[in-house]
């Protein structure tokens, strides 16, 4: 049967699967690259690309080529072990150890911060504490009541957000930070020496090809709810819903990051995107159009929280029943709550090891699932490839948490090929894909 008889609403699929992507956590990162990258912002964004919007999409495609839809069994294809660690890792990320957290800290930089003018750091902490508290008890209410409310405001609150953003964005092209002839600033740290590549490794940050492997599913399972059942249709009309929603999210991270370029002629000391938008914002709005955004943003994380606690306590019920789904929405909403209150730059710093850890191994799944039929799916290709892979990524996530001493990290960018961009796995995972794929036993 034809797409057209099916009448699948793929444009709304493409914009149901952005939402999902595009939590308002994500406005945090492009504007905070754009300041620091500078005059290398273009380059900086090309790398944000790739792993912001590049390898969701190329996450979705290889799940739906696999026609494999859950993840535990995908990662089951290097060990079952490894499946069930690689899931449980990735549903923690995506869930109380970061980004739930993160999405209490960002309502309440955009929301609270910018309204307490001058405070105290006590009289700060003691405001996220009772801020991230309330947010949370409202989200762990709302995960624990079957509900359609949280659904509702969700499809309210992103067309909302997306205009606060168009807003931004076209008052900075009419009336441009700086002026007309406005330079930007040298780049900073190592986006001056390498821009794309510090902007390939800040993609990370927005989980997304992390959370692609989940929210893939729901993707599908919205498809099948026509009545699609041909496998070939259904990853189709999958490809073209995750086409619309990179390119949505390719444009507004990439507007943006400019954004963020030109906030350095606010003339303002910022330490985090949540400050860059909320200064913006009321440069070109005042206080009127700073209290929208803000309370756009406050709800949005809001369902984003609720939406994370749900999955997360979904499948942490299936994968150990021995806890029920309440059980576990009260313990990831404490610990959410806990990590919180390491602040919005505390809980970025904490990410970052576990995701220089994560994301490798994420490229590399996708890039066997990818190219299954190539080695006819053999099992050995799957366990070897993603065994060096690991190692040389938790070397890098290693030197991130705890640093190498300058004689190592000297002998390890003379050695090792790409290990001073962080890419250090990249070439020892091809050379034994490559070998591994030509010995031929093990198959599946």
């Amino acid at each position: 049967m034809s797409y057209q008889k099916k009448r699948v609403p793929v444009l709304a699929l493409g914009l149901m699967l952005f939402a999902l992507f595009f939590g308002a956590a994500n406005l945090i990162f492009p504007p905070f690259l754009g300041l620091q990258a500078g005059e290398q912002v273009q380059s900086a964004i090309l790398g944000f690309l790739i792993t912001g919007v590049g390898l969701p999409l190329l996450a979705i495609v290889a799940v739906v080529q696999s026609g494999e839809y859950e993840l535990e069994k995908l990662a089951g294809r290097v060990h079952p072990i490894f499946g069930v660690a690689f899931t449980v890792a990735l549903y923690l990320s995506i869930g109380p150890l970061f980004a739930i957290p993160r999405t209490a800290t960002v309502s309440y930089e955009i929301g609270i911060m910018p309204f307490i003018g001058e405070a105290s750091d006590t009289t700060k902490a003691v405001l996220l504490f009772c801020s991230s508290a309330v947010f949370f008890g409202i989200a762990c209410f709302l995960a624990l009541s079957p509900s359609k409310l949280v659904d509702r405001i969700g499809k309210i609150l992103t067309p909302l957000l997306l205009l606060a953003i168009a807003g931004l964005i076209a008052a900075a092209i009419i009336s441009p930070l700086g002026g007309e002839e406005a330079v930007l600033p040298a780049a900073q740290a190592d986006y001056a020496s390498q821009a794309m590549v510090k902007g390939f490794l800040e993609g990370y940050n927005t989980m997304d090809a992390l959370a692609a492997l989940v929210f893939v599913v729901i993707v599908i399972n919205a498809i099948k709810a026509f009545d699609v059942q041909d496998s070939l249709l259904v990853s189709q009309l999958a490809f073209k819903a995750a086409l619309i929603a990179a390119f949505c999210l390719a444009m507004v991270y990439y507007f943006i990051s400019l954004l963020g370029a030109a906030s350095v002629h606010l003339g303002m000391e910022m330490k985090n995107g949540a400050q860059i938008l909320a200064a913006v914002t009321q440069h070109y709005f005042g206080l009127a159009g700073k209290i929208v955004l803000a309370s756009i943003v406050l709800l949005a994380c809001l369902t984003t929280a609720v939406g994370l606690i749900s999955a997360c306590a979904s499948y942490f019920t299936q994968l150990y029943p021995r806890l029920s789904y309440r059980q576990y929405a009260y313990l990831f909403t404490l610990v959410s709550l806990i990590l919180a209150n390491k602040g919005l730059n505390g809980i970025i710093a904490f990410s970052i090891p576990v995701l220089v850890l994560l994301y490798p191994l994420t490229i590399v799944l996708v890039a066997l699932l990818l190219l299954d039929k190539l080695f006819a799916g053999k099992t050995h290709v799957y366990a070897l490839t993603m065994f060096i892979t690991l190692v040389f990524a938790l070397m890098d996530s290693y030197q991130v948490s705890f640093g190498f001493s300058d004689v190592l990290k000297q002998w390890l960018s003379e050695n090792l090929p790409l290990y001073q961009y962080g890419l250090a796995w990249l070439p020892p995972a091809f050379i034994v894909f490559v070998i591994s794929a030509l010995i031929p036993r093990n198959h599946r």
